[in-house]
């Protein structure tokens, strides 16, 4: 079972100033972090286009797709274990027997986007489908002939060649395939892509997988966070889906999962199975507040700025002059955390009235704000004061 969940709480306030990084981009995609669902932490490998039509289907009747949630990608697994008799990549013909140029117009119907999954190797990480290793030109030419609008690319069988020249040679064939593709390189933060992949990708990993636990949850938060100066809209650091819903958390846990992700404008993508969520799984991924934290214009990645053992706070500016500010007790037990304004940039004079995005009430405080945080509580507040604009 993971341990307890320490609260997680999210503040909004006025800042002093604001500038916003740049990362540079080929393409004109993810000027806020990617929002959708994937299909690896909850069903693996055993996907077909019963699933994934159902999946399109709850992504629009659960309100979803308005929020933001567009792309359904398939991870590892959808493809045939071999390439056609034209080298060309092919749908598994038992698990997608429309294939994907169908599944691609179902999914466009719906008002949203196909994403797929491929490998910057000789063959995927599962090794049941080919990998994209010196075929860069024609996979790309054939996911832009199915209409597909994403792909993760992953690291595996890679013949130890530099990652740069193995991601940047993709990125060439997406944008030469005359169809916009969101780029999502998987390279697992081995080689430091933060450094480097803004150039070409539109998100990088900067961790390994994440499991549903919170200690591989809390880990790859603090793994992600060192590499903010790197982010901006255009390009993201991607600490892995969410695993919000699938089970191995408390639903506080899950709260704090998703409120730390909102924070750090890293990808909202979904990994429960959604056309079957509980509600209270549901409250947590449709926050409209938290998600707006995320996909806020101003694309600055919050960080941690203060640190007592367990007990931490981060912070990251927002649009409209405004302050995120998480109190995060990460111990198993009660304690108090003090936020001071010092350490987030606001003068030390400031009255500021703070809004929860949780649950909608609002505290005025004056210097600093201290909060007693129990197990499994969670607070996510947003500045609303000296100014007449939306808490939202």
């Amino acid at each position: 079972m993971a341990r307890a969940a320490a609260p997680l709480l999210p503040f909004f306030f006025l800042l002093l100033s604001s500038t916003s990084p740049a990362a540079a981009q080929k393409n004109l995609l993810g000027r806020t972090p990617q929002m959708g669902w994937n299909s690896w932490n909850h069903f693996g490998c055993k996907i077909d286009e019963v699933i994934i039509r159902k999946i399109a289907d709850a992504m629009v009747d659960t309100g979803l797709a308005k929020l933001g949630y567009e792309y359904i990608n398939l991870d590892d697994c959808w493809a045939s274990h071999d390439r056609d008799s034209q080298g060309n990549l092919a749908a598994n013909g038992t698990a997608f027997p429309s294939g994907m140029r169908a599944l691609a117009d179902y999914v466009h119907g719906k008002g949203l986007k196909l994403g797929l999954y491929g490998d910057a190797g000789l063959r995927t990480c599962s090794r049941l489908q080919p990998g994209s290793l010196g075929y860069e030109d024609q996979d790309a030419r054939t996911l832009a002939a199915w209409g597909i609008d994403y792909l993760k690319y992953d690291n595996c069988n890679n013949q130890n060649i530099s990652p740069l020249t193995r991601y940047n040679r993709m990125s060439e064939a997406l944008m030469n395939s005359g169809r916009d593709v969101f780029f999502s390189l998987c390279e697992w933060g081995v080689d430091d892509p933060a450094t480097w992949a803004g150039s070409f990708a539109n998100s990088w990993r900067t961790t390994e997988d994440i499991k549903n636990t919170w200690e591989s949850m809390t880990d790859n938060a603090d793994k992600n966070d060192k590499w903010a100066p790197y982010a901006g809209p255009g390009g993201w650091n991607d600490p892995d889906m969410l695993e919000v819903g699938n089970g191995g958390m408390t639903i506080e846990e899950y709260r704090s999962h998703f409120s730390i992700w909102a924070l750090v404008k890293a990808p909202l993508i979904l990994g429960c199975d959604i056309s079957s969520m509980s509600a209270e799984t549901k409250e947590i991924i449709t926050n409209q507040n938290v998600i707006a934290v995320n996909q806020d214009k101003l694309g600055v990645q919050g960080r941690k700025v203060q640190q007592d053992g367990d007990l931490e706070v981060w912070a990251g500016r927002l649009s409209r002059g405004r302050v995120a500010l998480v109190l995060w007790n990460r111990g198993p037990a009660e304690a108090s955390i003090t936020a001071s304004w010092s350490n987030i940039g606001l003068n030390q004079s400031a009255v500021v009235d703070a809004h929860d995005l949780w649950t909608v009430s609002t505290l005025s405080n004056h210097m600093s704000l201290m909060v007693k945080t129990t197990k499994h509580s969670l607070i996510c507040i947003q500045n609303c004061s000296s100014t007449p604009f939306s808490c939202v």
